[in-house]
């Protein structure tokens, strides 16, 4: 028999609630997640080590140093008094703290991913199954089963009345009931691929906190010395559990999660392909909007000063020049500081059977085809139908839509936009595109819509103090439901191939890393004389060469 001693960590609750990634050593892969007090235990999936983690020094201390066969691809951990709860498998077991020997519990059809246990209920997640099964702990039958709220592999925790699912496809947690599995919110996770959820109780308040695993692959440059040229890409294991932070508004229908300080600079260097003269310039940069989810703390001009417009309620920076002359050159835009956060819609099909009609103002700017949507082709008009076929609800018109974008299109880089009946034609599309195609197919069905974006932060919190830059600018759309307002949703990121099911992580919802700037309106557009230049007259893009950049300054507190 193994002796067991839990060593509580010299910290003290305050400080288990604070901002701090929890980094192990050695793991590999960390998945099932729990507490003990103060003390976490986590398995890694891939060495089968049952870990005893310092949450305040990320000290660590193998468990089961003689059964880790016994633990290896175990996914899912749970414990419930003097019982430890895994699975492994298509299987979940149950073992006594102090001996760790395995005692077989229940055996499914397919692989158990995540088991939680709460009195004499035990819940397991199967992905397969595409189901939470309820199992009573004495008589080890099934009571009933709850629908997984989403469509990847996920684990589970619970704590009272409420059941905490992690999806790792979705990046999602959800909150459920616990009695009868019916979704009260659900909020986006800072990191991609969480794999493990556990609930820390405060010992003194009795507050408690959601702590999240996270286990995927990184791709890093690595300097072999043995190769020419000597660097090399290759990937490594990133693995590491994270303090999730949330806030649920249930008269606003959405839950804001994680979120960091941010300073973005955008600029133009005025460099052109062909030198021009052009008289009385007025150039036009959109700048970040104020939303839930977005607060603008503070802007500035870079390289020039500019003044201020509003256009359809969004801020635009306008730089005056009394002419760009050939061999001018000139640096020119903004730096803003930003606070982001995750946020997650939760407004299902009946909440909108019973809305308002329309407003006439809306269906005169956002039913139309203002943007060179090909609303009037052949092909865009049969695809609007097919993709909704008889539905008549708005919020499932617009997940059809959505859908069916995604089964017609896979994703592509391209250096220009098509039209949505070229890229339809064509099946591969752009996020600009994707989003195109979007806006056509929903205002043929009246669903009001409009582009929003521009950029995406690089997704790495970790990564503070460091000036990041984006591969790419990105675009998505809000569509707008009487009574409700204008929601997210993503173009592309959600395509995940293959036929589906696709996640709908962002479908009603945005990461952090989403920067909205210039809802509705043309990001950036030059004028001469007071006459607004066109891409046909001279593309932006062939006058200057534009600069992004984002530094993540601090993770934001705890609401």
């Amino acid at each position: 028999m193994l002796n067991i001693s839990f060593t509580l960590p010299s910290l003290t609750a305050s400080q288990m609630l604070g901002q701090k990634t929890i980094r192990p050593l050695t793991a590999a892969t960390l998945s099932g997640i729990a507490f003990i007090k103060d003390t976490l235990l986590a398995i890694d999936t891939v060495k089968g080590h049952l870990l005893e983690i310092d949450p305040n020094s990320d000290n660590s201390k193998i468990l089961n140093p003689h059964q880790v066969k016994e633990f290896s691809e175990v996914t899912g951990l749970a414990v419930w008094e003097d019982t430890l709860w895994v699975t492994r498998d298509n299987s979940v077991y149950l073992s006594k703290l102090t001996s760790l020997g395995l005692e077989h519990f229940v055996t499914l059809p397919y692989p158990a991913d995540g088991v939680a246990v709460w009195e004499s209920t035990v819940y397991v997640s199967c992905q397969k199954l595409g189901s939470i099964l309820i199992f009573d702990r004495d008589t080890r039958k099934e009571i009933t089963k709850f629908y997984a709220p989403g469509v990847g592999v996920e684990n589970l925790a619970v704590s009272q009345e409420t059941l905490w699912v992690c999806d790792r496809t979705e990046q999602t947690v959800y909150s459920l009931d616990r009695a009868t599995g019916e979704i009260n919110f659900s909020v986006l996770t800072p990191f991609d691929s969480p794999t493990g959820i556990a609930v820390h109780t405060n010992g003194d308040t009795g507050q408690e906190s959601l702590y999240i695993a996270y286990a995927s692959d990184e791709p890093y440059i690595r300097d072999n010395p043995n190769a020419d040229p000597n660097h090399e890409l290759t990937y490594r294991d990133r693995t590491f559990i994270h303090p999730l932070y949330y806030h649920y508004e249930p008269d606003k229908h959405y839950a804001l999660s994680n979120g960091y300080l941010i300073e973005m600079s955008y600029a133009e260097e005025i460099s052109p392909l062909e030198e021009v003269y052009l008289p009385e310039v007025e150039w036009r940069i959109a700048l970040p909007s104020e939303t839930e989810r977005q607060k603008l703390k503070h802007i500035e001009p870079i390289g020039l000063p500019f003044t201020e417009e509003v256009i359809d309620g969004q801020r635009v920076a306008v730089f005056k020049f009394d002419a760009l002359t050939p061999g001018e050159r000139h640096i020119f835009g903004w730096k803003a500081l930003l606070e982001v956060r995750g946020i997650k819609y939760r407004i299902t099909p009946k909440d909108v059977e019973d809305i308002p009609e329309l407003p006439p103002e809306y269906q005169s700017r956002y039913l139309v085809d203002d943007d060179d949507l090909a609303m009037d082709t052949t092909i865009v008009r049969r695809a609007a139908r097919d993709a909704i076929g008889s539905e008549t609800n708005l919020l499932r018109k617009m997940y059809s839509i959505r859908n069916y974008v995604y089964d017609e299109l896979s994703y592509g880089i391209k250096p220009y936009i098509d039209t949505p009946d070229i890229v339809l034609e064509r099946g591969v599309g752009s996020c600009g595109e994707y989003v195109g195609v979007l806006l056509a197919l929903c205002r043929l069905n009246g669903i009001p819509c409009r582009t929003v974006g521009r950029y995406k932060c690089p997704p790495h919190g970790e990564q503070q103090g460091v000036p990041l830059q984006p591969d790419f600018n990105h675009v998505w759309l809000e569509f707008y439901i009487p009574g409700f307002g204008w929601l997210p949703m993503e173009s592309n990121p959600d395509d995940v191939g293959y036929g589906g099911p696709y996640p709908t992580r962002f479908f009603m919802g945005l990461s952090w890393y989403h920067i909205e700037i210039g809802k509705g309106i043309t990001f950036e557009s030059l004028s001469s004389q007071g006459v607004r230049l066109t891409k046909e007259d001279i593309p932006i893009g062939d006058l200057a060469i534009n600069h992004i950049r984002f530094t993540i300054l601090k993770e934001l507190p705890p609401f």
